[in-house]
């Protein structure tokens, strides 16, 4: 029989070997922000559903239906997303509004995807000061990768000024001696491109470009612009538009049989929301550039990715045109989020998902063309910096040349 003694030093064993288990497990404990549980992570997102960018809220109602595929199938790690996206009609003091709801009354553990320079910009201070990510925003604005000044922003597809300085490349290139108009919209968005242009043509930018028009998103048309800027000689056209803006140019450069070698920026080149509207007819020529693959181009029936993508819009989004970038865009933004939480596993707090968001390697979502990878950083928040020169013939785009790097990343 044991001893009072023997009794006392077994049940402190037992103490120690139940406290040490429990101890050991506790590296492995889960750990949670506000935002997110065992079962749910909330996600909140700000489009301009309604609006002059209403073209745009396309991208949220796709984002909404991969995650409704995601959850499905299991959800991440067995936890279900629950979408929140709100309209702010591309109006800034509403995405203020927003986002606010989102972080005090919805309690999200992020914002993914918002939507549009002005509103990220009207929103960045707040959220980084309650350290609440503003993740893959649907932006190129240089300033959404400044990872000093805003720990808690980071951008997704490639920044406009990459962007510029590739289509100065190839102006320099095929056209040294071009006069250059350029319309650009007047903010982050048309002057950080206009900037990438200027220093991608570096000394010659004084000379070659030849005019210049702003316009405002509240404009009802810019077609009194682009009669200015052909006014003045220029032989190369740069529309640093948005979607209905771009339509409107090339509806209008035709119709005033202006015949430059015509350059319309990445984010207003969507043939079904852009170029179909404003006529196939009208728009053959036109040179872009391209990070995405085309829903809507046959070359890509067999690629393994877009299988994905085609069967994941037959069964989620049937009514989704998938000639329209906005579609293909909102696929690859919403893969992406995923992977992060996926490599976020138990560690579901704000500083792990900004963690994870900048420690991506060649992740390669289904949409994005072949050599084209996500790869970020601590010092690198600009997931995308690759894009591929590509012109319109009939009713698609043809792709040419090699991928070609932006530098703007750390």
């Amino acid at each position: 029989m044991l001893s009072r003694q023997q009794l006392r030093t077994a049940a402190f064993t037992t103490a120690v070997i139940a406290f040490a288990a429990t101890g050991s497990s506790a590296f492995a404990q889960k750990k949670y922000d506000t935002g997110a549980t065992d079962t749910e992570i909330k996600i909140g997102n700000i489009m301009p559903y309604s609006g002059p960018a209403s073209a745009y809220g396309v991208i949220g109602k796709i984002e909404e239906a991969y995650f409704k595929m995601i959850n499905e199938q299991g959800g991440i790690n067995g936890r279900k997303i629950n979408f929140i996206s709100y309209d702010d009609s591309y109006s800034p003091p509403k995405a203020v509004e927003q986002a606010r709801k989102l972080v005090e009354s919805d309690e999200v553990l992020l914002l993914f995807s918002p939507l549009g320079t002005p509103s990220n910009s009207a929103i960045q201070k707040y959220l980084n000061s309650k350290k609440v990510p503003q993740l893959f925003v649907a932006t190129g604005a240089t300033k959404f990768g400044e990872y000093k000044d805003f720990p808690w922003t980071m951008g997704w597809q490639p920044p406009y000024q990459s962007e510029g300085r590739i289509y100065a490349k190839y102006l320099l290139k095929e056209k040294p001696d071009a006069k250059v108009a350029v319309i650009f919209q007047n903010d982050d968005f048309g002057k950080d491109l206009l900037k990438g242009l200027k220093d991608g043509l570096g000394d010659k930018a004084s000379s070659m470009i030849v005019a210049e028009e702003s316009y405002e998103v509240s404009e009802p048309t810019i077609d009194s612009h682009i009669v200015k800027l052909k006014s003045s000689g220029a032989d190369v056209y740069f529309s640093m538009t948005t979607p209905k803006f771009s339509a409107q140019s090339i509806k209008k450069v035709a119709e005033i049989g202006w015949k430059p070698m015509y350059f319309q920026s990445n984010v207003g080149a969507s043939v079904g929301s852009v170029l179909q509207p404003a006529g196939f007819e009208n728009a053959q020529g036109i040179l872009s550039a391209a990070y995405a693959k085309d829903g809507a181009d046959s070359q890509w029936d067999n690629d393994e990715g877009m299988k994905k993508f085609y069967a994941f819009l037959a069964k989620y989004a049937p009514e989704a045109n998938k000639a329209d970038g906005s579609v293909v865009f909102g696929y690859g933004q919403a893969q992406t989020m995923v992977q992060v939480l996926k490599q976020a596993g138990d560690n579901l707090t704000r500083e792990n998902i900004m963690k994870q968001a900048a420690s991506l390697k060649d992740f390669a979502p289904d949409t994005l063309l072949p050599g084209v990878k996500i790869n970020t950083s601590a010092t690198d928040f600009y997931p995308i910096e690759q894009l591929q020169m590509m012109q319109f013939k009939g009713q698609k785009w043809d792709l040419f040349g090699p991928v070609i790097s932006g530098e703007v990343g750390g």
